[in-house]
C-alpha cells in the first residue's frame, strides 16, 4: 500500500469518525467516496462497517438514557433480517447504478427538508412501517454499510426530537452493522487485507468521533437536524460526482 493510499484512508477515516460523532451515523455516506479511490469497493464496505461500529460506541453514552427499547427493538429486528439479502447482493449488483439511485434519493429529500418552513410529523403506518423501514436499512447495511439511510429519512417523517432521532439510529446501527460484519467475515470479506487497513484508519475513526460528540452535545434540536440533511445532501452530491 503506497502513501497515496494511506493518506486517503485516514483522512476519510478522521471525517467519517467526526460525522458519526456529531450526528450518530454517516460512517459510510462520508467515508466511501474517498476509499473507493484507494481500495476495492467490497474491501471499503467492510471498513466502513469495522470503523462505524467502533464510532458508535464511542458515543453511546450520549443517547443511552434516551433509548426506547419497544421502538427501537420494531426497528432492529426486520433490520437483521435484511443483513444477509445485503449481503448476498454485494457481488451482484451494477455499483454505478446502486450510486446513482441512492446518490439521487439523498438530494431530493434532504433538499426538501432545509427549504420546508415546519417540522412534518406523520405516524402513518405505525409499527408496521417502521418495520419495513428497518428492513430496508438492514439490506443497505448488509450491502454497502449505509445501514442508516432509510432510519434517518423515517425518524424525521415521524417530527421525533432529537434524542429520540438519535437514539433509534445509533442503535438501530450498532446492532445491524454488527450483524453485518458477521456476514461479512462468514462470507470471506474479512481479509488479512482489511484488517491492515483497520488498524491504519481506526485511531483517525476514534479520534474524530470524540470530536463529533463534543460538537453534537452543543447542536439544539434544530441545528441537528439541519446538520444531518445537510450531511444527506453532501454524500447524495458525492455520490453522483464520483459515479459520472
Amino acid at each position: 500500500m503506497g502513501l497515496e493510499q494511506v493518506v486517503l484512508l485516514v483522512r476519510g477515516a478522521l471525517a467519517a469518525g467526526l460525522v458519526n460523532g456529531l450526528t450518530g451515523f454517516g460512517t459510510a455516506i462520508t467515508a466511501l467516496g474517498i476509499w473507493v479511490h484507494a481500495i476495492p469497493p467490497t474491501a471499503a464496505a467492510s471498513l466502513a462497517i469495522i470503523c462505524s461500529i467502533v464510532s458508535q460506541l464511542q458515543t453511546l453514552h450520549l443517547i443511552w438514557r434516551a433509548i426506547d427499547w419497544k421502538r427501537v427493538l420494531f426497528f432492529v429486528v426486520p433490520g437483521v433480517l435484511g443483513v444477509p439479502i445485503g449481503t448476498w447482493l454485494l457481488p451482484h449488483i451494477d455499483p454505478r447504478l446502486f450510486k446513482l439511485g441512492v446518490g439521487i434519493f439523498l438530494i431530493v429529500y434532504p433538499g426538501y427538508v432545509l427549504i420546508r418552513k415546519r417540522q412534518t410529523e406523520s405516524a402513518w403506518g405505525g409499527k408496521i412501517a417502521d418495520g419495513v423501514v428497518g428492513f430496508g436499512g438492514g439490506v443497505l447495511g448488509g450491502l454497502t454499510g449505509l445501514s442508516g439511510v432509510f432510519p434517518v429519512i423515517w425518524t424525521d417523517v415521524r417530527g421525533w426530537a432529537k434524542e429520540q432521532r438519535r437514539s433509534v439510529l445509533q442503535f438501530f446501527n450498532i446492532s445491524i452493522l454488527s450483524f453485518a460484519l458477521v456476514s461479512h467475515a462468514a462470507s470471506g470479506l474479512l481479509t488479512r487485507q482489511v484488517a491492515l487497513e483497520a488498524a491504519i484508519v481506526l485511531p483517525a475513526t476514534i479520534g474524530g468521533a470524540w470530536l463529533g460528540a463534543f460538537l453534537y452535545q452543543r447542536l439544539a434540536e434544530r441545528g441537528y437536524q439541519r446538520a444531518v440533511m445537510a450531511l444527506l445532501l453532501v454524500s447524495g452530491v458525492t455520490l453522483i460526482w464520483t459515479t459520472l
